[in-house]
């Protein structure tokens, strides 16, 4: 029985450091660009848009694609760095113990 309450305790320890963690992440914000820094946004560490930055240079109606594909490609880069550090974060909770699959968090 001594080994379950451990395991128990263990696991209790454990559930509370992730909590920490997804909060950390939550409180992160990352910043992604494209077009050579013609366009800058900033993701939370939970995925939620914060900001959104264009150089003046872009706002014509002529380059509105072009301004659409930067603000995705920009988004793809944050998004991207946001994944990163969120499975850096996780793997120093867990101590590099791999989540079973399908077990993405903090999303």
């Amino acid at each position: 029985m001594k080994n379950i309450g451990q395991m128990l305790k263990a696991a209790q320890q454990m559930q509370s450091r992730m909590a920490e963690a997804q909060e950390a992440l939550g409180a992160l914000e990352i910043t992604g660009t494209s077009g050579a820094g013609l366009v800058e946004l900033t993701l939370t560490g939970k995925g939620d848009l914060k900001a959104l930055k264009l150089d003046p240079s872009l706002l014509k109606p002529e380059d509105a694609e072009m301004v659409q594909d930067l603000i995705v490609a920009a988004f793809t880069d944050a998004k991207a760095r946001v994944d990163q550090a969120a499975k850096a974060k996780i793997a120093e909770v867990t101590g590099g113990l791999k989540l079973p699959e399908g077990m993405n968090l903090p999303f």
